[in-house]
């Protein structure tokens, strides 16, 4: 049986944050530009994110799980703080690992 091939243009038109969300662009910001107000324009330019049900017909399209479309946000695990990380790392080095002892033969 043949592998399956992800979308590739899909691909190429999102991109896909750390917690699975799926940013695109929006339509009808990149011609025809002289008759739209800034506003507009601005507008256009920022990424958004794709909708939980639009989301799941790109994961059939792409034959791959989005993770973080039903997840709240408040479940998803964050990169800690800088002083955290280094709180983190004083206390692995005031635990004392235990050595391998060379085995030695009577």
């Amino acid at each position: 049986m043949p592998k399956n091939k992800s979308h590739k243009s899909s691909l190429k038109r999102i991109r896909l944050t750390k917690t699975g969300l799926v940013r695109h662009n929006r339509a009808g910001g990149k011609h025809l530009r002289s008759h739209k107000s800034s506003t507009r324009l601005r507008r256009l330019r920022q990424d958004k994110t794709m909708v939980s049900a639009e989301a799941k017909r790109l994961e059939k399209l792409l034959f791959r799980r989005l993770r973080g479309r039903d997840q709240a946000r408040a479940t998803l695990k964050r990169s800690p703080s800088p002083e955290a990380r280094k709180a983190a790392k004083a206390g692995a080095k005031a635990t004392p690992t235990k050595a391998a002892k060379p085995k030695t033969k009577a």
